[in-house]
Parts: structure tokens; sequence; C-alpha cells
């Protein structure tokens, strides 16, 4: 698979086969994707929903049996993901955004989740502090910010191991190395990893004190955080 020079049409192109590649490609991914649903506290039940980098659409297909009269705010800068999404949600009355998440207007106090699930490690380490004070922000009161995602920063110690560990992992699903040759060219390229205890911080820093690491493998890590 040819990398691109742009992340959208780099996603553009993984579309065609992107559950089947995650599943093979990210370790403990069907469970990171099902933990959006499985940690809520009881009665947790949002009017309105914001998925930011969805994708095609995985984890707010988990969402919805749950939570059918939400409303859904989808974001992502893949032309073709989201056209997947509204294929997929066609029978649903969803918004979207096709749209860089620097390009996209947060509204204080409209959602009461927001979800983003492998998609941040895209974003600068300023970035992310950005994001997760516009994140606080667009939260109601009560509000839950739910996120997964590889959270180990390139410059870790630890960093090469989680690499070898990742790469056998792959290895079994696509043992002629092609794909971890791409993975490995798109993550020197686009994704810009933090270690968690960093991005806690950062989210502290925003606005939230209440924040769990509720499911994690390594640096695979799912966590929410209460506004």
């Amino acid at each position: 698979m040819k990398k691109n020079e742009n992340i959208a049409l780099e996603f553009n192109e993984f579309s065609k086969n992107y559950t089947n590649d995650m599943i093979g490609c990210a370790p403990h991914y069907l469970q990171l994707v099902e933990s959006f649903v499985k940690y809520f506290p009881e009665n947790f039940n949002p009017g309105s929903v914001l998925d930011l980098g969805c994708g095609n659409g995985n984890i707010s297909s988990q969402l919805v049996p749950y939570f059918p009269n939400a409303t859904y705010t989808l974001v992502d800068a893949s032309t073709e993901m989201i056209n997947l999404c509204r294929h997929k949600f066609k029978d649903h009355n969803f918004i979207y955004h096709n749209n860089y998440f620097k390009d996209f207007s947060f509204n204080k106090d409209s959602y009461d989740l927001i979800v983003a699930g492998f998609s941040l490690h895209h974003l600068e380490d300023k970035e992310k502090q950005s994001i997760f004070k516009d994140i606080y922000s667009s939260l109601k009161q009560g509000g839950i910010f739910s996120y997964s995602d590889l959270m180990i920063s390139k410059t870790n110690p630890e960093h090469p191991k989680i690499l070898e560990e990742w790469h056998s992992f792959v290895n079994i699903s696509f043992p002629d190395g092609e794909k971890w040759k791409w993975i490995m060219e798109h993550y020197d390229a686009f994704d810009k990893p933090t270690d968690y205890n960093i991005q806690i911080e950062w989210m502290k820093n925003a606005g939230f004190d209440d924040i769990q690491i509720l499911y994690n493998q390594g640096y695979w890590i799912y966590l929410q955080a209460v506004k």
C-alpha cells in the first residue's frame, strides 16, 4: 500500500478494508472498541454525541443500539470515511462534518458524550492540549469524554519494546511484511502518540478532575473523563 502525503488521502485509501485492517493491525482493537459501551455510569443516557475522527463509524456503531435517540455528530478529515458513515447510518439522522479537528467549531456546553477512538494520536502535543480544552468546554456538566488510543511517546524507553510486540502481532495476520511496512511509514509520517500520564495531566489542566483508565493492555488504553 502506497503512503500518501496527506492524512485525509491516506485514510481514503485505508477506508476500503478499514475494520478488518484495524483488527489485524491494532492490538486489542475489538476490546478497545467494545470499551466505549462497557464502562458508562449507570443511568447514563446521552442526548447528544460527538464522534471525533469517526473513521468508518465503528465507535458510533457501538453506541447507537444503547442510545438510539441521541443526536450524533460525526467528524472526519477523510471524505471516503464520511461517505462510509453516511451509508452505514443512512436510516439515522446523523450530522456530518468532513473536517480536520482544527477546522471543527466546538460549541460550548453542547454534548453529553464526546468520543475519540484511535484518532487523537495524529495531533501534535500542543494540539492535544488545545483539543482537550475544546472538548471540556463543549461538554455539558456531567458529560463524558471517552477516549482510546495507543498512548506512549516515541521517546519513551519502552517504545522499542512496544514496536516489537506490535510487529509480532501484525505479522500473524499479514506475514508478508507489506502491511507492517505501510504501518511504520504511516506511523513515522503521521502519528504523534503521547504517554497517557502526560495526557491525563493535560486533561486536568483543561478542567477534568474525574479521569479513569478503564481498560489497558500495555499502552493500548481506554479512558473516560467526566466534566
